[in-house]
């Protein structure tokens, strides 16, 4: 019986001590971003992995201007929050940077297409001033930043309104020539063709340049696997 009451107590102290150990690796998830191909991260004993395809927000630390920049410019960018697992792992601390490096830029054509600037994300820098090679680009359809549908249809309505102004005035002009009463059918005939002439300028002149604000927020999906440091205490591991 005395025997018993030992092994038990063994067994007890022992699965009590494994409890207390985590298993690595063990696998967590950043929140899920739109158009995320993978949020998976891999926390093993002395580093976490964010795989290939999770997608960071990052944004300009200062304004930006396509038209004053060139291929091979150096671009920083700011994580402002920090990044965490949904399940509370700390991967990236606040106000870590980024590098950008511009690769190409198109200029804004004829007609109306917009610029487009393209960007390698190569470099994550923590506050601590630890540095990371990494391989990001931007998470849009081509891989490029350039200027919304909204500033785009901005800029159309900006062409419509002021030529549909200018067609107003020529037409009460003419109106007020031959006979004051024919004020209704100037406006009436000058306005459309002033909108229409302003709708097919703005069409057929060329696009935006690609100008972004300090604090502008850009989303970029990794293209390869990026390793980190643990940022939290360390730990006793057991392998599986």
């Amino acid at each position: 019986m005395k025997k018993l009451i030992i092994l038990s107590a063994f067994l007890f102290l022992t699965s009590a001590a494994y409890a207390d150990e985590t298993v690595y690796p063990k696998y967590e998830h950043l929140f899920e971003e739109e158009k995320c191909s993978c949020n998976q991260v891999i926390i093993d004993c002395d580093k976490n992995i964010l795989c290939k395809g999770n997608i960071l927000k990052i944004e300009f630390e200062c304004p930006y201007k396509s038209e004053c920049s060139n291929a091979g410019d150096k671009i920083t960018f700011l994580i402002k929050d920090a990044v965490y697992t949904k399940e509370g792992t700390l991967l990236i601390p606040a106000n870590s940077k980024i590098t950008g490096t511009v690769i190409k830029i198109k200029k804004q054509r004829i007609p109306n297409k917009n610029a487009r600037v393209y960007f390698s994300f190569n470099c994550l820098e923590t506050p601590d001033g630890t540095l990371y090679d990494m391989k990001a680009v931007p998470n849009t359809k081509d891989a490029s930043l350039k200027e919304g549908p909204w500033m785009t249809a901005g800029k159309l309505a900006s062409y419509t309104l002021g030529f549909g102004a200018i067609g107003a005035g020529a037409g009460t002009g003419f109106a007020f020539i031959p006979n004051p009463a024919k004020l209704g059918a100037g406006f009436a005939i000058g306005i459309p063709v002033g909108a229409g002439v302003g709708l097919i300028t703005g069409l057929i002149t060329p696009g935006l340049k690609y100008h972004a604000k300090a604090g502008e927020e850009v989303k970029i999906i990794l293209c390869d696997n990026l390793e980190l440091e643990k940022q939290d205490d360390e730990c006793e591991c057991t392998e599986e």
